[in-house]
């Protein structure tokens, strides 16, 4: 949610962003904010102008029932109550205007950096900087869900039977390097100075609607039902919202955490099958990165977080690539954004395996999030942002395929080693 200073002063800037994200039918939504917005204040002041003639009508009873002026009195008793209907009448109307004021600002989407390219949807993003040479196998590499099969490391159909599509049982070595590969980023993180946590998995609405928005709640969330529950998409959710309403001294930021959790998504619509397997599911597990900092250090931040994403790639020798989201491409309350893209050898091509947004201050003004500037006492909102570590069993497509051998075998990088019981390997099963 933007300011409304920003609506107030500048509309056509505002108007030109949702043009920015070919959002030309939300157009009339600025001028509807702007008109509600002179409706609240001239309620606001006429209710605080009867709220005190209601004081004055008060006294002038008392005074005139004194004096012995009973008609006069009687005559101040009908006025204060058409007074006292009319600010009862005010409250509840201003309740309305306030509601529809806040449903049309939060569907305003953020500022997007000057920097982001324009283009309506992911086909335009851009490419921004490759790490590690991408190579292609002089063998031809077998759909994942084959290489899992190989290695005795995966169980769909009793997962269908269990919960249906979209669901997974790892087994064995794969299931180890899946947690290896968690445990490996949480460690990472740590050694970053970030502070390790486990968050809730679970999230009331007030704190869905202050992180995303209605769009993406729609969906992505999974309700709990008969209770103002949701199940988390990603940990961010409840990272975020462990901050809600509060006011952080200036000397507490920036807040760096790396969480771990599963994460449950909807994923609805048909996909193909590169996106079958185990690549779009239901129910995965991540190690995410968050921080929450003072405004102007949040470009740092920024590139700080997608660069160690890829640094975590590159000492698992995982070739990957920057690629720079467009406008049509960022969600409502993102103010830049990149994914980071694993090289798939069968495919001979990248996929996305992680995801770095800064937010500025969307997020932290739908949930109140602020911190005291020590210069001028006054309580500012908070930059967000947010980065996927290692998101696997997605991530694990892409080390099969890097890292799958001629002979069946799956090669294990040095810095997983001691997180697999000292293996170089997984064979597979005869």
């Amino acid at each position: 949610m933007i300011d409304i200073n920003l609506i107030r002063e500048n509309p056509e800037l505002v108007k030109a962003n949702l043009k920015k994200k070919f959002q030309d039918k939300k157009l009339p939504l600025v001028d509807e904010i702007l008109s509600l917005d002179v409706k609240k204040r001239e309620l606001q002041s006429e209710g605080d102008s009867r709220r005190a003639q209601r004081n004055t009508f008060a006294k002038s009873i008392g005074a005139l029932m004194r004096e012995g002026k009973k008609e006069e009195a009687e005559e101040a008793k009908r006025l204060s109550k058409e007074n006292n209907e009319r600010i009862a009448a005010i409250e509840a109307e201003s309740e309305r205007v306030e509601a529809s004021l806040k449903i049309a600002m939060m569907s305003i989407p953020n500022i997007i950096a000057d920097d982001v390219p324009i283009g309506r949807d992911d086909s335009e993003n851009v490419e921004g900087k490759v790490f590690l040479e991408a190579k292609e196998k002089p063998f031809d590499v077998p759909y994942h869900l084959d290489i899992l099969e190989s290695l005795g490391g995966v169980d769909l159909d009793a997962a269908r039977r269990t919960s249906g599509n979209g669901f997974y049982y790892l087994l064995g070595d794969i299931a180890r390097l899946h947690s290896a590969v968690l445990t490996y980023a949480r460690d990472f993180m740590i050694d970053k100075g970030f502070t390790y946590c486990i968050p809730p998995y679970m999230i009331r609405s007030d704190v869905v609607s202050g992180v995303m928005s209605f769009e993406e709640m729609e969906g992505m969330m999974y309700k709990i039902e008969g209770e103002d529950l949701y199940l988390i998409g990603t940990s961010e959710h409840s990272m975020i919202g462990r901050f809600m309403g509060e006011v952080l001294p200036e000397g507490s930021l920036p807040q760096t955490l790396t969480s771990y959790s599963p994460c449950f998504r909807k994923e609805k619509g048909a996909h193909g099958i590169e996106e079958r397997g185990i690549y779009r599911i239901h129910q995965f597990e991540k190690q995410e990165m968050i921080v929450i900092c003072k405004p102007e250090e949040s470009d740092a931040w920024y590139e700080k977080m997608w660069n160690y994403t890829v640094e975590l790639f590159v000492s698992m020798e995982i070739p990957v690539r920057q690629l720079i989201c467009c406008s049509g491409d960022l969600a409502d309350l993102k103010y830049k954004s990149c994914d980071i893209e694993a090289w798939s050898p069968r495919q001979k091509k990248y996929f996305e395996v992680g995801s770095c947004s800064n937010l500025t201050d969307a997020q932290a003004r739908r949930l109140g999030i602020r911190y005291k500037n020590a210069k001028t006492g006054k309580n500012e909102f908070a930059h967000t942002l947010n980065n996927t570590v290692a998101a696997p069993p997605r991530m694990l497509i892409a080390f099969l395929e890097n890292h799958l051998q001629a002979d069946g075998s799956v090669y294990i990088p040095e810095v997983l080693r001691k997180y697999m019981g000292g293996k170089d390997k997984i064979l597979p099963k005869k």
